[in-house]
């Protein structure tokens, strides 16, 4: 009986886990129907993935790497991420 138990609430946690870094779908719905604090939240939930898209290494005269983030490549994930939330069907 605990074995079941430890497995159960494993699961509970495991899904607890994945609907916490999931969107809301009253957010998902409002920014699709164009409200800019729902797309802002949007934006803010992917801000890390974007950010990890958009860094290019950057060598030193000394043939050290560094990373940076290319700012441009940002904005225009941020302006297509934007437009697509736009065109987002919720009927579908």
């Amino acid at each position: 009986m605990g074995y079941c138990t430890h497995i159960n609430s494993k699961a509970k946690s495991k899904t607890n886990t994945i609907n916490s870094r999931l969107l809301p779908y009253p957010v998902i719905v409002s920014a699709a129907n164009g409200d800019i604090i729902a797309i802002n939240q949007v934006l803010k939930h992917y801000e890390g993935y974007i950010k990890a898209l958009s860094t290019r290494p950057l060598y030193d005269d000394y043939g050290r790497v560094h990373y940076y983030v290319d700012e441009e490549m940002r904005r225009t994930l941020e302006t297509k991420l934007i437009l697509k939330i736009l065109q987002f069907d919720m009927a579908a």
